[in-house]
């Protein structure tokens, strides 16, 4: 079945420069801010939760730099970047404020994503940020960068805020509807492709150059956040972004290319903790947690009985049963430290213990995976 973003859970949009921004005027595309403000509201009201990934920045204050006439040097791309990103977050709040959501800025860097501590820090703002109810805007922390800003990094931004928040559905709004077989602004035989099944090499062969302009992306980088996306059990889509309301136009059934999510795409994330860490400490559990991790569900403090060895928050550790039978293996939301003092002791005193507030679980069950017989 072709996948829509109107029975989506949650969805990442991500938004490239030349949407974005008036090339002319340098300025914000007031009234085509305020169309998607319009759609992701229409979202919310359903149930939906929408992250935006924007770029924009570098574009909104080139003008003003004195900077529109050549080609940017590193340190010019991170000083527009810093004025720029004022702008462009103004600008969101600005269009989603006048509908009645409340806009959330976050700054991230490829990095980000990788790093496992800051991957779990960031993963535990956007959750939060949704349960607040906020609409998250993401760009790339262009400011910092130390080495050259590459094409595409939002495209693959955007594809890792995906697979980090376990969405549904990734939408590129693009100034195309779609892959096509060639470049159909030099080939007139080009054919569109509505659904990918596969990301082949055949299927990334197409991906073309980036488009001139501000825009800073292409076909080829999308192709790249299509595997990351598919690969985490996210459907994606590369749908036109320059009409007046890109996301119903999408649900609507505008013309696009849906990218179809692999089909075990769902567990490669599990299977990456169970196969690929190697346990820094052993989480010993009681009769009750047990039954309740095979039940599926998160390890609370409660029904640990035991810590043993060193490792931080974010780790990953081997939760054993009160028989020293191996269960599981997961990723910790405590150190060790923290984690021996609240051991056995209920998630509403975690406060009190340890002068503030984590998690409610040790090991929330979307970072935990249980062992097979050939596993243990």
């Amino acid at each position: 079945m072709t996948p829509s973003l109107v029975t989506a859970r949650r969805v990442v949009v991500k938004i490239g420069s030349a949407l974005v921004v008036d090339e002319k005027a340098a300025a914000p595309r007031a009234l085509w801010l305020a169309g998607i403000a319009e759609d992701i509201a229409a979202m919310r009201t359903r149930g939906t939760e929408v992250i935006v990934v924007s770029s924009g920045a570098i574009a909104l204050a080139r003008r003003a730099l004195g900077l529109t006439q050549r080609r940017l040097k590193l340190e010019e791309k991170q000083a527009a970047a810093a004025v720029g990103q004022i702008r462009l977050a103004q600008a969101w709040t600005e269009a989603l404020s006048a509908r009645g959501l409340t806009a959330a800025q976050l700054l991230l860097t490829l990095d980000d994503t990788e790093d496992r501590r800051r991957y779990l820090n960031a993963r535990a703002t956007l959750s939060t940020l949704l349960t607040l109810g906020c609409i998250p805007v993401i760009n790339e922390n262009d400011t910092v960068a130390t080495a050259e800003i590459r094409f595409g990094d939002n495209d693959r931004l955007a594809a890792r805020m995906a697979e980090m928040v376990h969405a549904d559905v990734l939408v590129l709004l693009s100034d195309i509807d779609g892959l096509y077989t060639a470049d159909p602004r030099r080939d007139a035989a080009a054919e569109h492709l509505p659904v990918v099944a596969a990301l082949t090499p055949e299927i990334e062969a197409m991906g073309g150059e980036p488009p001139p302009g501000y825009s800073s992306g292409g076909m080829r980088t999308k192709l790249v956040a299509a595997r990351i996306a598919t690969q985490a059990g996210v459907a994606m889509a590369i749908a036109q972004g320059n009409v007046e309301r890109p996301l119903r136009a999408l649900e609507e059934g505008a013309r696009c290319t849906w990218f179809l999510p692999t089909a075990d795409g769902p567990s490669a994330w599990k299977r990456w903790i169970s196969g690929s860490l190697a346990p820094r400490g052993v989480l010993t559990v009681d009769v009750g947690a047990a039954s309740a991790l095979r039940d599926g569900r998160s390890l609370l403090p409660a029904g640990v009985r035991s810590v043993e060895g060193t490792f931080q928050r974010g780790d990953p550790v081997l939760i054993r049963g009160p028989d020293g039978e191996a269960l599981a293996r997961g990723l910790s939301a405590y150190a060790s430290e923290d984690a021996a003092r609240i051991a056995g002791h209920r998630s509403g005193n975690i406060e009190a213990i340890l002068g503030w507030r984590g998690r409610d679980e040790i090991i929330h069950r979307d970072d935990l995976v249980m062992l097979d017989a050939g596993e243990r």
